[in-house]
């Protein structure tokens, strides 16, 4: 069983990365320059790596150690925001509501020696889709299939059911997970005047490419399932044809991901909109520094743009 005592004492203001393979997220060029441009000072940023679907005991002993040390300042959790929630929600200090109901954790940081844990990414899946989405998109009729009911499936759930003006006729949200089907469909009950949510239990890719074919021109298909990042493949078989218009969003931006070469090929035939995770990843980290570091970092305008500059450099 792992304890705290696996962890070295930080020895100087320290942001840590829960994820797979850490050492090979672009955060490790990008994060020396940002806090140089931020005035941040001598810090530090630490990778993690866990498995996936790792011993609970691992996690609470990584919350410990953070919630104990006094240079380490915070977390960006990836790929295990659900587990390290269900592992850890009661090691938290103040754990935001919208957190607690969605049962993710995104951002780890100390207010007054106190530990909270929030949910960051509908928030910051918003801002992404913004960057990219035309304006008037939904007016079309358009539908989303989401591929994926982890965290960061479950949080573009939330941001493209609420109600508003211009949100998609119907969601999709397909995974191999019964309960965390459940989970979202229980969720997606609690919330008023949302747009439909249609959950598909999908054992197969056979069976995401059948709800993908009945798709109208123009929808949205999300990769949220971590495959071709985290693990090998893709959610779609290579038979698979996307919506004549479509947009097809791959939120990774580093591995294999099938996904997006499925999408690429399909591009001029189909007329598609392809997307990578890379927006969603300045997006996704700014938000947890500005929390880690307590500073004020917009997620538009001229310091935004700078950062993205910055970042683009390393790519």
């Amino acid at each position: 069983m792992a304890t705290a005592h696996e962890f070295s004492p930080a020895t100087k203001p320290t942001l840590y990365f829960i994820g797979v393979t850490t050492r090979q997220s672009a955060i490790n060029a990008v994060f020396p320059r940002w806090a140089a441009h931020l005035g941040l000072g001598d810090c530090e940023l630490r990778g993690w790596d866990f498995k996936l679907r790792d011993d609970p005991a691992r996690f609470r002993a990584a919350i410990d150690f953070i919630k104990h040390d006094p240079f380490s300042l915070g977390a960006l959790v990836t790929t295990h925001k659900v587990d390290l929630c269900a592992a850890c929600h009661d090691q938290f200090d103040e754990l935001e509501p919208l957190s607690r109901s969605m049962g993710e954790v995104c951002s780890i940081y100390k207010r007054h020696g106190r530990l909270h844990g929030r949910a960051t990414d509908p928030w910051t899946s918003g801002h992404a889709l913004g960057a990219f989405l035309p304006r008037d998109h939904w007016q079309q009729g358009a539908e989303v299939l989401i591929l994926g009911a982890g965290g960061a499936g479950t949080a573009l759930v939330w941001q493209l059911t609420r109600a508003a003006a211009q949100r998609p006729v119907r969601v999709h949200l397909a995974d191999l997970a019964v309960g965390r089907l459940e989970h979202v469909r229980r969720l997606h009950a609690s919330w008023p005047e949302v747009v439909p949510l249609e959950a598909h239990h999908v054992a197969r890719p056979e069976a995401a490419d059948a709800i993908l074919a009945r798709l109208p021109p123009g929808s949205l298909v999300v990769n949220a399932t971590g495959l071709g990042k985290d693990a090998p493949g893709s959610p779609l078989t290579n038979a698979a044809v996307f919506p004549e218009r479509g947009i097809a969003w791959e939120f990774n931006y580093r591995g294999q991901l099938e996904f997006l070469g499925q999408a690429r090929a399909q591009q001029l035939s189909r007329g598609l909109c392809v997307e990578d995770g890379w927006t969603y990843f300045l997006h996704g980290w700014t938000h947890v520094m500005a929390d880690v570091f307590q500073r004020e970092i917009p997620a538009h305008g001229p310091q935004f743009e700078e950062l993205s500059r910055i970042a683009a450099t390393t790519r």
